[in-house]
């Protein structure tokens, strides 16, 4: 329905946006106004302790200084609750009494049938709970009870028996005024093309109720009883009200979770996410028999910007995975993407939680790989490229695969990273062909004779400084570089000018710098015969490769730059990865800025001219500005990712460290 700009004018002006605002903040009695309209708290939309965030009444808007979220009433609702503009647009007419406008004829004709079979999956909703409690309802209690499912979740989630009778259900809804063909176009009963009369589609299964998004319920799911039964799962059929394509389980419960943690989890199939919710992870939906469709992907993306889909380790998992990367690709855009779980050992998430309880569970999730990382993974497992016509034909494949992705920003930055990542395979296969260890080769990243040993130098060539940390800094930074080829883009020229103490990573990041520059012109073949095994070497060191524990524990990429930025272990939003960016960059300037004052103090003398000595004032002032201004913001970085790690573990982390 469109609505016209006179009501919604006319709903700000009934209803104050601070009421609407204040059932999610705490508005500063210091800073706030009310006489006049003018609200002030910490946002809700990022972490923070100063109150940055305005509210004007006079105005209808909002604004946060910190991050930039600007709205008015209607976007608050669709932000802050996952709910589409018309509902948004419903709940607060109702709540300052505007009146809204009729539906045409057709709309209001449409509606009343969505409202009859609602109605009708309302009744049997009520009739499948009330034969579950019932003696002929044992079977089902007693499988429950086998699952761990407990009363107050049964309860919750409206679990019911569908009795193993032909027409159960159907004489239930006749008595009770719903006509045969509303059951039928609802999805209860079937009725065959022969002339039979209809029966129930459900007999003799767990009944567990789907919710639209607003919390009616509009169609089932029913698992079979019988051991022998098939299928083990039915679902309803698509109606005027159930779309398989686009709706999710749970969503209705789930997305105000969602909005707070910053993150959804997505599971196979709705048990799983039953289990999880038990468990007391709330922010957690499910798709619903279905391929992942761009709807699912759309819908996910207004709960969270980095969903995470969790499907079993096993190979029909793994296959799942795969189709869905290829439905998500296209959609991609910047800062939305995918996190795939894959849970170890063929189980899945209703195993994990009943074993080790919510925090086996997190630990899991927290392991949650990036869209980019599997689709490489997918790509690269069974590659051959011990010739030059299969070292092309991989980068045409991937080439093809990047092209589908219609935002040019996120293409290019999936073209630098998984073009490093070819040159990075084809680099280990030919070591491995020639019979070389980790980090022999030539000498030199622009070429260079090859000799003996090359690890072993590049090793002590990369011994930290002096200044203990800086090393790692350094590390840190070009990690970031790797893993966030976005980011790197945008802050290479500033890496750039930065001077690195370590030979062997300022080496790696000018390599680096060439590969972006000049990429586009070259294929990968080309920049990979301009580099050499000291890259690769620095690579790993930076960055870390897929490796194998002695335990047989697999280690996905990356895992070296996790270890010194645990934060990453949680899946921070980029803009939180691109201020830990930021920072380090501005601590590295800094050392440079107090390293030019110390070499030029060394050259004050009487006689120096008093216009150069007010000028090392000036620049050690800015330093001394410039370094409160660091600290204060690493303090307030710390406390988001405090604020990141809780909304995962439950609150039951420490503040973390940001970078060891």
């Amino acid at each position: 329905m469109r609505f016209e700009p006179s009501l919604l004018d006319q709903i700000r002006a009934r209803l104050p946006i601070s009421q609407v605002v204040g059932r999610r903040v705490t508005f500063d009695k210091r800073k706030s106004q009310p006489a006049r309209g003018d609200f002030w708290a910490c946002c809700p939309f990022h972490k923070e302790k100063t109150s940055s965030f305005h509210c004007d009444d006079r105005r209808g808007i909002y604004h946060c200084f910190g991050c930039g979220a600007t709205g008015d009433h209607f976007k608050f609702l669709t932000e802050t609750e996952g709910l589409t503009f018309p509902e948004a647009v419903e709940r607060l007419a109702e709540e300052a009494g505007v009146p809204l406008p009729k539906a045409d004829p057709r709309d209001r004709e449409r509606e009343a049938v969505r409202v009859d079979l609602a109605g009708a999956c309302e009744l049997a909703a009520k009739f499948f709970e009330q034969k579950l409690r019932s003696p002929e309802g044992k079977p089902a209690r007693d499988y429950m009870l086998k699952r761990g499912i407990l009363e107050k979740t049964s309860i919750e989630f409206r679990f019911g028996y569908a009795p193993d009778e032909r027409d159960a259900l159907k004489r239930h809804l006749i008595q009770n005024g719903v006509k045969e063909e509303t059951g039928v176009a609802a999805g209860l009963l079937i009725k065959p093309e022969d002339g039979r009369s209809s029966y129930d589609r459900f007999r003799g299964r767990l009944m567990i109720p789907i919710h639209d998004e607003r919390g009616r319920v509009v169609a089932f799911g029913g698992r079979t009883l019988d051991p022998e039964g098939q299928p083990k799962y039915l679902n309803s059929p698509e109606t005027p009200l159930f779309h398989k394509g686009t709706m999710l389980f749970n969503v209705h419960r789930a997305r105000e979770a969602a909005h707070k943690s910053g993150t959804i989890i997505v599971t196979e199939g709705y048990m799983d996410a039953i289990s999880v919710y038990q468990a007391g992870i709330r922010n957690v939906t499910a798709a619903l028999g279905t391929a992942f469709t761009e709807d699912h992907i759309a819908r996910l993306w207004r709960f969270a910007a980095e969903p995470v889909i969790c499907f079993d380790g096993d190979k029909a998992g793994v296959s799942a995975a795969h189709r869905a990367i290829d439905r998500i690709l296209p959609a991609l855009r910047s800062g939305y993407s995918f996190n795939f779980c894959f849970l170890p050992g063929g189980q899945d998430p209703d195993d994990i939680v009943r074993s080790g309880g919510a925090d086996a569970f997190l630990a899991e999730v927290a392991k949650a790989r990036p869209l980019s990382e599997v689709l490489w993974d997918r790509e690269a497992a069974d590659a051959r490229v011990d010739t030059p016509e299969r070292k092309a034909a991989l980068e045409a494949r991937i080439d093809e695969l990047v092209r589908q992705i219609k935002d040019e920003r996120v293409a290019r930055r999936y073209r630098l990273a998984l073009r490093v990542n070819m040159s990075e395979l084809f680099w280990t296969h030919d070591r491995r062909g020639r019979g070389e260890g980790r980090g022999e080769g030539r000498g030199e990243f622009r070429g260079g004779e090859r000799r003996e040993g090359q690890g072993l130098a590049v090793a002590a060539e990369m011994r930290p400084p002096s200044e203990p940390d800086l090393a790692s800094i350094e590390r840190v930074l070009l990690g970031l570089a790797v893993e966030y080829p976005d980011l790197y883009e945008a802050n290479m020229e500033r890496l750039a000018r930065l001077d690195f103490h370590v030979a062997a990573l300022e080496d790696f990041k000018q390599a680096l710098y060439r590969i972006a520059v000049d990429f586009d012109a070259d294929s990968v073949t080309d920049f990979y015969e301009g580099l050499d095994a000291r890259f690769y070497f620095v690579l790993n060191e930076v960055h870390g490769d897929e490796m194998k524990r002695e335990d047989g524990v697999s280690i996905g990429r990356g895992h070296k730059l996790r270890e010194r930025l645990p934060i990453l272990r949680f899946h921070p939003p980029e803009s939180f990865v691109e201020t830990c960016l930021d920072l380090l960059i501005e601590r590295l300037c800094l050392r440079a800025l107090a390293a030019d004052i110390e070499r030029d103090m060394k050259t004050v003398t009487a006689e120096t001219d008093e216009s150069f000595t007010a000028y090392i004032y000036e620049l050690t002032r800015d330093l001394n500005r410039r370094r409160e201004e660091l600290i204060r913001r690493e303090q307030e970085l710390a406390e988001e990712a405090k604020a990141i790690r809780d909304a995962t573990t439950g609150g039951a982390s420490s503040q973390p460290a940001l970078w060891k």
